[in-house]
């Protein structure tokens, strides 16, 4: 990291500058406006004569030369007790900025964990160090989540690579091995493959979610719900789960891919966590300002502390999968971030007797304007 050159003027030298010039000019302002009418006067006596306490016709009353050089000393005096004290109330006002600054040095080089906690009193500048501090915090929680998504992304792809290059070293060295044997194991190989590109379509998935809107269309929650669930029938019959819906309209604006691919998330997590005999029923309705979509399923029964860590990437309830082909940990993760995206409310309820109910409340009134022209 390679430092600024610092300009010749700093800006206390600017600042003390600036309010010695403003004292000056006020000086001379206060001088002149006492001074002219002072040099001017003319004071008069009687005509008899002179008089104790009265003054002639024409003698002048001030000296101007002596007025004038009495200004002038105030005037040279005047400059270095404005300097001295602007440079003072420069140095006073601009103490926050100077932790402000030094701090932000430190932090930049690595010490996310630092914080200005400038306290009181509180003015514009401390306003900013709380503003400051609240970005660094979100900063470095965003860089420990990135981290921490690196490294489940790291360990979620080795895996699958480190079984396709045993199953490969095996099949290679057995001179035994005959052609059924290699067709076994390039299949096994596909597979391995489909599980990574699988994963990787989730990453893609849960990164277009996070990126946020790119556009935003007029589309129905029913109409996307119904065809979300038009292709998901024949999976949730072999799973043996039975897949219900109440889709009334409910217009938003949002991006049409993003929103499918909530609520496709949404579906697939409710028939993969489920048993045989069990239910999914979706409901989409419109409520005032709102349009709400409900996914609701039976299944186990999951604990109140864990449902805020389903919604975060490579979060698994259980290491075993069933259903749709197992998943990543990821459904609900790009739930999450698409609501965020769409600025909608997202809320969770595990029942007692089990299973999980999960409602998205969109903003309906920003469809409205969005269509307005």
């Amino acid at each position: 990291m390679t430092a600024r050159p610092s300009s010749g003027r700093s800006l206390r030298k600017r600042l003390a500058l600036a309010y010695a010039a403003a004292v000056y000019a006020a000086g001379v302002f206060v001088l002149v406006l006492v001074d002219v009418p002072l040099a001017s006067v003319r004071v008069s006596a009687p005509v008899g004569g002179p008089s104790p306490g009265a003054v002639s016709e024409n003698g002048p009353g001030v000296g101007v030369p002596q007025l004038l050089l009495g200004s002038a000393v105030a005037l040279v005096v005047l400059v270095p007790v404005a300097l001295a004290l602007g440079w003072y109330v420069a140095g006073r006002f601009l103490r926050p900025l100077r932790a402000i600054t030094a701090t932000a040095k430190v932090i930049s080089t690595g010490d996310l964990h630092r914080r200005l906690d400038l306290g009181e009193p509180t003015d514009e500048l401390t306003e900013l160090g709380h503003t400051l501090d609240d970005l660094f915090a979100r900063l470095q929680a965003s860089f420990d989540a990135q981290r921490h998504f690196v490294a489940n992304v790291s360990h979620e792809l080795r895996t699958p690579l480190a079984g396709l290059r045993t199953l490969l070293e095996v099949a290679l060295a057995d001179p035994g091995a005959d052609a059924a044997t290699l067709r076994s194991a390039c299949q096994e190989a596909l597979a391995l493959g489909g599980h990574q590109e699988r994963l990787v379509e989730a990453l893609l998935a849960l990164a277009t979610s996070e990126r946020g809107l790119t556009r935003r269309d007029r589309l129905d929650l029913a109409h996307v719900a119904g065809d979300v669930l038009a292709t998901r029938r024949d999976q949730a019959k072999e799973a043996g789960v039975e897949l219900a819906a109440d889709l009334s309209p409910a217009t938003i604006a949002g991006d049409p891919g993003l929103v499918e691919s909530l609520v496709a998330n949404l579906v697939d997590n409710a028939v993969r966590h489920n048993h045989a005999d069990g239910h999914v029923r979706v409901t989409t309705r419109g409520t005032g300002a709102h349009a709400v979509l409900t996914v609701a399923n039976s299944g186990p029964v999951i604990p109140g502390d864990q449902i805020g860590r389903l919604f975060q990437p490579f979060q698994k309830l259980a290491p075993d999968r069933h259903g749709l082909g197992g998943g990543y940990g990821l459904g609900l993760a790009i739930v999450n971030a698409v609501a965020q995206a769409h600025h909608a409310a997202l809320t969770t309820v595990a029942p007692p007797e089990g299973g999980l109910s999960v409602t998205v409340r969109f903003a309906e009134h920003a469809a409205r304007r969005s269509s307005a022209p």
